[in-house]
């Protein structure tokens, strides 16, 4: 197969298991997100700031992350945090860069002391920038404090000031905070839109209350299927806070990506804001200046992994934001099998389509990155 490159608008960074011992003071480092998983591999338990959640492990299935007889050959893509070595597995996947996200620090978004957060938030950012440094291919997310919004500014303007050029936020406000659609964000979203970081939501990482089980919005009968979609609306739920508030209306050049949601849900919810715009106009507030589809078809990105949809946002709905995501080096995502996965999505997709999902959204977003040397 010819390969086709493309850009990832959805990956992953994983953090070494000393980052905080290393950077951080131990009466802090001991409450920072750990994993510890069973030794049949099959559970992990997460202590986040003297909280415990429970979760099942992800299987991979990727074609060589198992032998022929379906035995596990390795838990984890070899370059996941070897900066020369990933780079090696982006260009045997075609992978060109990648929009990096955190891993255990997602769990951050569950620590209740704003010192212990903000701290952490620091090591994290000063050891993912040096991926950026020694590639630009590499596009790590800054992890942002949110349990006040000062901290919060202060660590978008010094993420800004390492060479950050995106800023990751869990899909909801940590635990008894103002939601995204209140005033308290204001000054972050100024913040946000003055120093120009893409604002990436990652599904699937609302905090979480400890009830030792992490992820089980339904037990029981088709609980698998539909905790899986469950997590896919808290993206929808921040770009239509987002949208109703007028933030897009106050920072105008403010771009934000849904990563790991899908796509065809964009359309659906322009749709269905414009009508609610239209249909309730006595009781909308505040009064937008455009209506809510067009800061979604032109402020709002998102990126998916497998969906057959996708393709069709932008040729039959008309939504040019779509990227492709690879979930590296995460065991559910594409990695040892990218090519084949790219092939099934684009095969008999006209060049522009492919070329602005593939490559041109991304593109968009982080001018900065060099263009595929390989693409003409």
């Amino acid at each position: 197969m010819d390969k086709i490159w493309a850009n990832s608008g959805d990956s992953h960074l994983v953090e070494p298991d000393d980052l905080f011992t290393k950077s951080l003071p131990p009466s802090l480092a001991a409450r920072m997100p750990r994993s510890v998983k069973d030794d049949d591999g099959a559970w992990e338990t997460l202590y986040v700031d003297g909280q415990e959640f429970r979760r099942r492990m992800p299987r991979g299935g990727g074609a060589n992350l198992r032998d022929s007889e379906g035995r596990t050959v390795f838990e984890r893509a070899p370059g996941a945090n070897d900066m020369k070595r990933r780079i090696q597995d982006l260009d045997q996947e075609g992978i060109w860069a990648e929009l990096v996200y955190p891993s255990i620090g997602i769990w951050t978004s569950s620590i209740r002391d704003p010192e212990l957060l903000a701290a952490g938030c620091r090591a994290i950012n000063d050891w993912a920038i040096e991926f950026q440094r020694f590639s630009p291919r590499y596009v790590p997310t800054a992890t942002i404090p949110l349990l006040t919004v000062e901290s919060a500014v202060a660590e978008i303007e010094r993420a800004a000031d390492l060479g950050f050029k995106a800023a990751y936020f869990p899909v909801a406000p940590p635990l008894g905070i103002d939601d995204w659609n209140k005033e308290l964000w204001e000054p972050v979203w100024a913040s946000l839109h003055e120093t120009g970081l893409v604002l990436g939501y990652h599904i699937g990482t609302e905090p979480h209350e400890a009830d030792g089980f992490h992820g089980a919005y339904f037990r029981g009968r088709g609980g698998a299927l539909m905790n899986y979609m469950e997590t896919t609306y808290g993206g929808q739920r921040a770009v239509t806070k987002m949208v109703a508030a007028g933030v897009f209306d106050r920072h105008p050049n403010l771009k934000v990506i849904v990563s790991e949601g899908g796509a065809t849900w964009a359309p659906f919810v322009a749709d269905r804001l414009d009508e609610a715009y239209r249909q309730h106009a006595s009781s909308v507030r505040p009064k937008l200046e455009r209506l809510p589809s067009e800061y979604i078809y032109e402020n709002v990105y998102a990126s998916f992994q497998h969906d057959r949809s996708a393709i069709g946002a932008v040729t039959a709905m008309g939504w040019q934001n779509v990227c492709w995501g690879s979930d590296y080096p995460h065991l559910e995502g594409t990695y040892g099998h990218t090519q084949k996965t790219l092939h099934e999505l684009f095969d008999g997709v006209d060049d522009v389509t492919r070329r602005r999902v593939t490559l041109g959204s991304f593109a968009e977003l982080f001018p900065h990155v060099p263009p595929v040397p390989h693409v003409a």
